[in-house]
Order: C-alpha cells, then sequence, then structure tokens
C-alpha cells in the first residue's frame, strides 16, 4: 500500500481519533498534519509492519502526549467563551453532551486515550495496549478508573462488579 493510498482510506479516521483525544478540531487537524508528514518520512518501514495502522495510531496518541508535555504553544484553555449561549438555550442533549466532553477533557491522557480508541475506535484492549504501549490489564485499569470517575462526576451509582 502507498503512502497516498493509506492517507486516503484512513485519514478520516486518524483525523477523528485526534479529534477526539484533543477536544479541539484545530488541534486536530495540526497534530494528524505533523504524524503525516513523519510518517511520510519513514512510510518504507511503517509499510513492512504487520499492522501499519496501529504503529500509525501510536505515532498519533504519543505526539498527543508530547505536545501536552511541552506546552511550548502557551495556549489557555478556557471553559466560557464571550458569545457562548447559555444552558437554557441549549437542549438537554446538547447540554448533557458538553458537560461529557468537558469531563472527558478533564481526564488523565492515557484515561482517556484509552476510552476514545475502545468506545470511539472500536478496537479491543490487546490493540490499545499496542498503541499505547502497555499491557492489556494497563488498558482495562485506566478504562476501569476513567469509566469510575465519569459515574462519580455525573451522579450514576456504580455497580458491584460492573465492567466497562
Amino acid at each position: 500500500m502507498t503512502f497516498e493510498e493509506y492517507v486516503g482510506s484512513r485519514g478520516p479516521a486518524l483525523l477523528r481519533l485526534a479529534r477526539l483525544l484533543t477536544g479541539d478540531a484545530h488541534r486536530a487537524e495540526d497534530l494528524t498534519q505533523d504524524v503525516l508528514a513523519r510518517a511520510y518520512v519513514h512510510w518504507r518501514r511503517i509499510a513492512r509492519a504487520d499492522r501499519p495502522d496501529v504503529y500509525v495510531r501510536r505515532m498519533l496518541v504519543n505526539a498527543n502526549n508530547s505536545w501536552w508535555r511541552r506546552r511550548s504553544s502557551r495556549e489557555l484553555a478556557v471553559d466560557t467563551f464571550a458569545e457562548r449561549p447559555q444552558r437554557g438555550d441549549l437542549d438537554g442533549e446538547a447540554a448533557a453532551r458538553d458537560e461529557m466532553w468537558r469531563l472527558i477533557r478533564a481526564l488523565p491522557d492515557r484515561q482517556r486515550a484509552v476510552l476514545v480508541l475502545r468506545y470511539y475506535e472500536d478496537l479491543d484492549d490487546h490493540t490499545i495496549a499496542q498503541i499505547l504501549d502497555c499491557s492489556p490489564v494497563t488498558v482495562r485499569t485506566h478504562a476501569m478508573r476513567a469509566l469510575t470517575h465519569l459515574r462519580e462526576r455525573c451522579g450514576v451509582p456504580t455497580t458491584k462488579g460492573s465492567r466497562p
């Protein structure tokens, strides 16, 4: 598979993953473009891998984590904007979705990455572990912690023995 074919078939999915990891459409576009530029340089080696898509997704997750560590952009995220509609202006579903995304963005990087890869990209624990360079048990631990945190913040009672 050529690099152009790969980007044509997997580019939208990579952009969606970046959007879910960053929570910002513009940052996601920049992140995806940077990762694809680095992947292009090493495409021969990446294409020979058993699962090139796992490799590129891992590059995307790592690049997002590196950006947060560097904080070189000096951007300051804010919760409110001058033109933002008031809560009463949003319907119940949109308000709930906004609140859920706020909670997801507040999760630690690894927990957020596990949730995005599992529930939005529909990947299994083994594949997520390969992307994040950890064990499947660690993936399950991150998922449980993230879901427990979200349940507590949303006021949903947890049941004994429940699994994500």
